[in-house]
């Protein structure tokens, strides 16, 4: 007979699980960012995690292929179903359904997970957590400033210092006049290869850039990357432009002004950009909080104006050791086509999303002027007699703390003394209470501070010393244990 094979404990690749500090952090950055939305007079709604496939819009995968980037099932009656890609489309959906009912614009935030059937790496998940705000029904520039003004707002009241951050803005408009302005014709592969070369300019430079506009370069790894084959001329325009980004954002709207000559699309965009920075400065942003950057191009195909992206400045050390930039933690942009594509006349639209999992990663590096929330361990009750009487006692232990605000439970588990105070410190519980035969008899409780014993444990070097050691213990009258176990708890 050969042994039942036991299954593997696993979590599935690129799937995680959180425990409590984490927990809490993401639930107070919520509902930070919760209050500070709504008081831009954006109403909270919330959707479903699983939408039509069909309905994902840009991310709608082959029809041989329907897991290609999201993860798809198919429904009791043939239908593809998908775990949501993002939040955007899910909105799209919801206002074109309810469009009659809904207030013209329509100005909603939502918060949640989404899922991605990618390739796991290292610190990016295939599941996360987004908190979007979204305008729907309106094609003014001044929701696309007012978007950006809301991401300097939402970093500020999670306690990211100005200096700290920047949101960076440009315009696909614009893009799109600079490719149309080029002397050789492309098509939409080789433009998109040109866009993602664009937004590499952060990571390999002008000169990469360059390179990688023209036959190719060498990457860190040695490998060979294959270039977009531009000629020099055309490369040095694209070159010219992701220059154009100054200390001034009119000083860099002028110059973008005049290298969109001869592309009525290119200028259209540039003096969306132009009203957007009245905006801006009217209500006192600089480029240290907004500034406009030619080199932002943002990955979405569904993107057809303003597009935006949050970047935190302040540096780290990578999992390789190096000193770099932490990057960015959002951005958005104006999706006019998205709707659209559910009616029969346009409807213009524009968003901003932040990644909560990675906003809690940069608040680990920060000092910020609130402390992190954090699990609050419960005071452990230790069970040495589990007799009625005794019992009764634990519970009003228990109770009286609860009443106070402090978390407590009655340990109810099957070990001894050691075991009890083994699994009291995994709790991270700040301190125990004893209470049985003995110390009935005396009439007090016994209370072992274990955060004040921790730090005592880092000077003890031997198990002798440890034993003698019972500076963190006390025993107290059983009326005043209440006042002592505050003092511990509150300190």
């Amino acid at each position: 007979m050969t042994a039942k094979t036991k299954i593997q404990p696993r979590a599935a690749r690129g799937f995680r699980d959180r425990r409590s500090d984490e927990l809490l952090l993401a639930s107070d950055m919520a509902a930070k960012i919760g209050e500070i939305y709504q008081l831009w007079g954006f109403e909270p709604l919330e959707q479903p995690l699983v939408e039509y496939t069909e309905c994902l819009g840009k991310f709608l995968p082959d029809k041989e292929r329907p897991n290609e980037g999201v993860f798809s099932f198919q429904d009791d009656d043939g239908q593809w179903l998908s775990l949501r890609y993002d939040l955007t489309a899910p909105l799209s959906r919801f206002y074109a359904e309810n469009s009659a009912t809904l207030p013209k614009p329509f100005r909603s935030f939502r918060n949640g997970w989404v899922f991605r059937n990618e390739k796991a790496k290292a610190g990016r998940f295939r599941q996360f957590l987004q908190f979007d705000a979204d305008t729907v029904g309106t094609a003014s520039p001044a929701a696309d400033a007012e978007l950006c003004m809301l991401g300097v707002e939402t970093l500020r009241k999670l306690g990211i210092k100005d200096g700290d951050f920047v949101i960076r803005v440009n315009n696909r408009k614009i893009i799109d006049g600079l490719i149309a302005n080029l002397s050789v014709a492309v098509d939409e592969e080789q433009k998109l290869n040109i866009m993602r070369t664009m937004d590499k300019l952060d990571k390999v430079g002008m000169e990469g850039v360059e390179a990688l506009l023209g036959d190719g370069r060498l990457d860190e790894s040695g490998d060979f990357i294959p270039g977009a084959k531009l000629p020099k001329s055309d490369r040095d325009y694209i070159c010219l432009f992701l220059a154009t980004t100054a200390p001034s954002n009119e000083d860099t709207i002028a110059s973008m002004k005049r290298l969109m000559k001869g592309s009525e699309r290119g200028l259209e965009g540039v003096a969306e950009l132009a009203m957007m920075q009245e905006i801006f400065a009217t209500n006192g942003y600089t480029p240290k909080e907004i500034r406009i950057d030619a080199s932002i191009v943002r990955g979405l195909e569904y993107y057809t104006g303003a597009i935006f992206e949050a970047e935190l400045t302040f540096k780290v050390r990578n999992q390789d050791g190096e000193i770099v930039q932490f990057g960015s933690v959002g951005g958005g942009g104006r999706y006019d086509g998205l709707v659209s594509r559910f009616t029969d006349e346009p409807v213009p639209a524009t968003g901003f999303s932040v990644g909560l999992s990675r906003l809690m990663a940069a608040l680990r590096y920060l000092q910020t002027d609130e402390p992190l929330p954090f699990y609050k361990a419960p005071v452990v009750i230790l069970m040495l007699d589990s007799s009625k009487e005794y019992m009764a006692k634990y519970q009003d232990f228990v109770s009286f703390l609860r009443e106070e605000g402090i978390p407590a439970e009655i340990y109810l588990g099957s070990g001894g003394l050691k075991a009890q105070m083994k699994y009291a410190d995994k709790r991270g519980a700040p301190c125990v209470m004893i209470y049985g035969a003995k110390e009935k008899e005396n009439g007090v409780v016994a209370i072992k501070d274990l955060k004040q014993g921790r730090e005592i444990s880092k000077t003890i070097t031997s198990n002798e010393e440890w034993l003698k050691n019972n500076a963190a213990q006390q025993e107290v009258p059983v009326t005043d244990w209440l006042s002592t176990v505050l003092k511990i708890v509150r300190s």
